[in-house]
């Protein structure tokens, strides 16, 4: 048996370990994804849950500061025009 031979069947399980260590560090460093649990549910406050209204939707997105002022008021009396 050569040394390569008896290097990979002692420590093959080194090479799967770095491998995992390195997906775990990838995934860790994406943001907003929610692959292999590295996510914290329920604890963002960008989500959009189904069960939000319109202007919940909208005082987050201003809060957040994607809209301004001005289109924030603007939607909202649109929103409240649409009320019945």
């Amino acid at each position: 048996m050569s040394g390569l031979e008896s290097f990979w069947q002692s420590y093959w399980w080194v090479f799967l370990l770095i491998l995992m260590i390195l997906c775990c560090v990838g995934m860790k460093g994406r943001r907003g994804s929610g692959i292999c649990g590295f996510r914290s549910w329920g604890t963002d406050t960008r989500d959009i849950h189904p069960t939000d209204s319109a202007i919940d939707i909208l005082d987050k997105r201003y809060a957040l500061g994607e809209i301004s002022l001005e289109e924030y008021e603007e939607r909202k009396r649109t929103i409240g025009q649409g009320r019945v």
